[in-house]
């Protein structure tokens, strides 16, 4: 059996520090295995999406002017 904690926060601000304190405990190599986790579960889910390839991330720039 697998053991899940969990962290109550009191604010946003507080969980997102708390999310950062969890990334930085990590080895570089183990977010990198998130990171490509990630990847495959999205490939997986947008399959038969036109013109997504699955073998990249998508770029893109969208050049916005204010008036």
């Amino acid at each position: 059996m697998q053991r899940v904690w969990i962290r109550k926060a009191k604010s946003f601000t507080e969980a997102k520090e708390q999310d950062l304190d969890y990334y930085l405990g990590m080895t570089p190599e183990e977010r990198l295995e998130i990171v490509q986790f990630l990847r495959e579960q999205y490939s997986k889910f947008s399959e038969g999406s036109p013109g997504e390839s699955g073998k990249g991330l998508r770029r893109s720039v969208t050049v916005v002017q204010q008036a």
